[in-house]
């Protein structure tokens, strides 16, 4: 039996890409780069002041309502080193939920601009 030559091969991507198909990948990737633009300085340091403020806030609300609380129930315990240990806590998570989240699109973006 012979082939009909109608037919065409399965439309697949091949195991290994071939350097013409590597190249073009990363000749697309530079290219999107250069029309978003390198973030700047000033870029950074807004991040890093956004990632502080986000532990800084809810530790500074746990230690005023610690305050709060020692000044009107007296006791053994302290509520301010608790909440203010606990206001802590919750804003490193929220820090490091967020840092994932942002990780987690550049990947997505990267991978997008390799297929």
């Amino acid at each position: 039996m012979s082939q009909d030559p109608k037919r065409t091969p399965p439309a697949h991507a091949p195991a290994d890409p071939t350097l013409a198909d590597q190249v073009g990948a990363k000749a697309t990737r530079k290219l999107k780069a250069r029309r978003s633009g390198t973030p700047g300085v000033w870029f950074g340091l807004g991040m890093m002041g956004l990632i502080g403020w986000s532990v800084a806030v809810p530790t500074l609300l746990g230690a005023a309502l610690g305050l709060w609380l020692d000044q009107r129930y007296p006791g053994g315990r302290s509520w301010t080193l608790a909440l203010l240990a606990a206001g802590l806590a919750v804003g490193c998570l929220n820090a490091w939920h967020w840092v994932a989240r942002e990780d987690q699109a550049m990947h997505d973006e990267r991978e997008d601009a390799d297929v």
